[in-house]
């Protein structure tokens, strides 16, 4: 006669001390118990520029930044990666570090593979070179971009060397923004220096519709029009590539 065999109690993770499940992780963190997946197959990725953008020092934790030291070697990765075809750069920043927002811009500017920015939000101070820096910009109708002179936090020696240093910085911006963008560099130093416009400082906040119409960005759109514009040049640099093959 066959002994009845106890019951196994139920396991759970780390002996019932565990962690919580997936579903229960994602409903947390998120608040929904789908989250969308890029599929592995995509040819397009997808690079987020959020919050501050952190240089030298590191910024309070509470402050949303974006880490160059993360964003530089993805953007190697991107373009070392055959799998991916096409990079689209979503915005929504206060601007932050300017070494470390023109070192992103030059090398997204640098990529051989073709690339879209959209401006969600804002795009504001060294978040504007990076918005130009792709083939092509895109920027919301409500979304703003605030363009301004250049500033140093901290200790400033009052000599004459560290307004050149200040100008000279200056200029590095204007010129990577005029030549990546159809707005010209007299045009764009009047929004730098314009006065009035923003309370108690100098600058000027641009609006969506006025940014395309100033050249500063090529045109009013969110994620549809960059994804469609994105496959578009995808296919363009495809045929591009066909031609040189035959050609050689």
């Amino acid at each position: 006669m066959n002994e009845e065999q106890p019951a196994q109690p139920n396991k759970t993770d780390d002996d019932g001390k565990g962690k919580p499940s997936g579903l229960m992780e994602k409903i947390q963190q998120l608040g929904q118990t789908n989250v969308p997946q890029l599929s592995q197959d995509s040819n397009i990725h997808c690079l987020t520029i959020v919050g501050q953008i952190e240089g030298h020092m590191q910024l309070p934790p509470q402050n949303k930044t974006t880490k160059y030291e993360h964003v530089i070697p993805q953007l190697v990765a991107i373009e070392q990666n055959p799998k991916i075809e096409g990079l689209v750069v979503i915005l929504n920043t206060v601007g932050g570090d300017v070494e470390a927002g023109l070192a992103i811009s030059e090398m997204i500017a640098s990529l051989s593979k073709p690339t879209v920015s959209v401006v969600l939000g804002g795009g504001h101070s060294i978040g504007v070179p990076i918005a130009v820096s792709c083939d092509f910009s895109y920027i919301a109708s409500t979304a703003t971009m605030t363009i301004h002179p250049v500033r140093l936090t901290g200790l400033v020696i009052g000599v004459p060397q560290t307004f050149e240093y200040l100008d000279k910085m200056q200029e590095r911006v204007v010129s990577f923004v005029t030549k990546h963008s159809n707005i010209s560099d007299e045009a764009f130093k009047d929004l730098m220096f314009a006065k009035g416009n923003l309370t108690r400082d100098i600058g000027t906040n641009v609006v969506g519709d006025d940014a395309v119409e100033y050249g500063l960005i090529d045109g009013i759109g969110g994620i549809g029009s960059a994804i469609r514009k994105i496959n578009e040049l995808i296919e363009i640099k495809k045929q591009s590539d066909e031609k040189e093959g035959l050609i050689q």
